[in-house]
């Protein structure tokens, strides 16, 4: 596959991912974490099952012997990190949640080496420090000493525990390139759909939503639920996991030009720190030939 649609693949499902940050909040005051969770797979079980048969035509009997990786796979990435993500949303603002998910491309790297022996290179870390850099200035609006004066809550804690789910569902989804993408993820959300089925029904599902809630809702089932994990996945395919990771940070710039179209200001500083993140985000997808023959040049 090209690398510029590895590269456009990623971003989209990031993007797509900043809304959920941002449509999430909104819509956890009239659903509970694990109610918004389940009603979100179910959702996009719908759309993933006949997207799978219609595009990949896979042969199921194969993709269901893979039932134990596709079942961890559903509880990390399917249940666990959207329930603590929710329930994150519920105690902290969506730039604190933003703040710690920034954390998410190191750990990546740091479990892929440790798990998946992946070589991590001087301008890997360079590109990793310089986004993270640009990360900080975004959501401190340059005030970086800030960080250290930050009051984190129970849901600064609870995104902890979710990227932490997320760092083992993105080197989990390394070791199953024999199977249909999205057919892999419509097996997982299923078998997710499963487990987390008693507590949602236990809980009580509220049918009366609000306009704003349900449009944000459909928009979480269909975007960051079927668009970014199968563009991820589609990702992890072709490129290292660890080198996928720093694409995470594209959340933090996403959400905050999100903001901005919903009427909230954004300033110089913030812009700098997204073109650094870009910046970032570009020498950990260049290989080191491509960057000796850019010095070459200079």
């Amino acid at each position: 596959m090209k690398k510029s649609y590895i590269l456009l693949f990623l971003i989209l499902a990031n993007l797509f991912w900043a809304g959920n940050y941002i449509l999430g909040k909104y819509v956890v005051t009239e659903l509970s974490p694990i109610q918004l969770t389940f009603t979100r797979w179910l959702i996009a079980v719908f759309l993933l099952f006949p997207l799978a048969h219609w595009i990949e035509k896979p042969n199921w009997k194969s993709v269901w012997k893979a039932w134990k990786v596709l079942l961890a796979m559903g509880l990390l990435g399917i249940i666990s990190y959207n329930f603590f993500l929710y329930w994150a949303l519920t105690y902290t603002t969506s730039m604190n949640a933003a703040l710690v998910n920034s954390i998410n491309p190191a750990l990546i790297v740091l479990f892929s080496a440790l798990l998946l022996k992946e070589k991590i290179s001087i301008h890997h870390v360079l590109g990793l420090i310089i986004s993270l850099f640009g990360v900080l200035l975004v959501l401190t609006k340059g005030h970086l000493l800030e960080i250290f004066h930050l009051t984190y809550n129970k849901g600064d804690l609870l995104m902890i525990l979710a990227i932490l789910v997320w760092t083992f569902y993105s080197i989990i989804g390394k070791k199953l390139k024999s199977i249909p993408i999205i057919s892999a993820t419509a097996v997982s959300v299923f078998l997710g759909l499963i487990l987390v089925s008693p507590f949602a029904i236990g809980s009580g599902l509220n049918f009366d939503l609000s306009g704003p809630a349900i449009t944000g809702l459909l928009y979480i089932g269909i975007f960051p639920s079927v668009g970014s994990f199968i563009f991820w996945n589609i990702s992890l395919r072709h490129i290292n996991a660890s080198q996928a990771g720093i694409y995470l940070n594209l959340i933090a710039v996403f959400t905050a030009i999100l903001s901005l179209i919903l009427g909230q200001t954004i300033t110089i500083v913030q812009i700098l720190g997204g073109l650094l993140v870009f910046i970032g985000v570009y020498l950990t997808s260049k290989k080191k030939k491509d960057l000796q023959a850019v010095t070459k040049s200079m």
